[in-house]
């Protein structure tokens, strides 16, 4: 993701490793110089990019997402967006969600004062790094804030290709994150990668 959104925006990589957030970014950087291609990227602790971050994105599994959350402090006010799927492989892929009903409304319920939107949670981590190619997919995008919605929308317009579609409010992430499941095992049943969607 970073290598996408760092072509057109400053990104802060966050980690709570930081050398493991520098080397993010020196791979960022090369990868992107060697296609003759901008980036603004660096690498910090957690803590420090969600201090400098207008916008936080949660890119995090959803087994730390509690454990990241509760290790910050600053957010209020700040558009958190949060990509984040809970699911579970068993013998193929569901959708596990906590009983605020999706992580979305998780980190709603923990960051009471910031602006959560949901978004880019349909999008395969595979297709994020082949950035050759170009990100043919529909986002949906839900929030209850509707000028941090439509910020978030302009930042996943931004990317080549991807395509912003508002999803309604916040309570719609519980309908946004059973799709990766979904997109998953249709990839696995079907001997196909990278599954994404368009709506038409």
């Amino acid at each position: 993701m970073a290598m996408r959104l760092s072509q057109k925006h400053d990104v802060i990589l966050g980690s709570r490793d930081q050398a493991k957030s520098e080397e993010a970014s020196r791979c960022c950087y090369a990868t992107l110089a060697d296609l003759g291609l901008p980036c603004s990227c660096s690498g910090v602790t957690n803590q420090e990019a969600a201090d400098f971050g207008d916008v936080v994105i949660l890119a995090v599994p959803f087994k730390h997402l509690k454990g990241t959350l509760e290790s910050l402090h600053g957010l209020e006010g700040k558009i958190v967006v949060s990509p984040v799927n809970p699911m579970e492989k068993t013998d193929h892929f569901i959708n596990n969600p906590p009983p605020e009903g999706s992580a979305a409304l998780l980190v709603q319920k923990m960051l009471p004062d910031s602006k959560i939107c949901a978004a880019f949670n349909v999008i395969a981590a595979n297709r994020w790094k082949k950035i050759e190619e170009e990100l043919n997919y529909a986002v949906p995008v839900c929030g209850d804030d509707p000028a941090a919605k439509s910020l978030v929308m302009d930042l996943v317009n931004g990317v080549s290709h991807l395509k912003a579609y508002d999803a309604g409010p916040l309570t719609s992430s519980s309908l946004i994150e059973c799709i990766t499941p979904l997109l998953l095992n249709i990839a696995r049943y079907n001997k196909m990668k990278d599954v994404g969607i368009q709506f038409i």
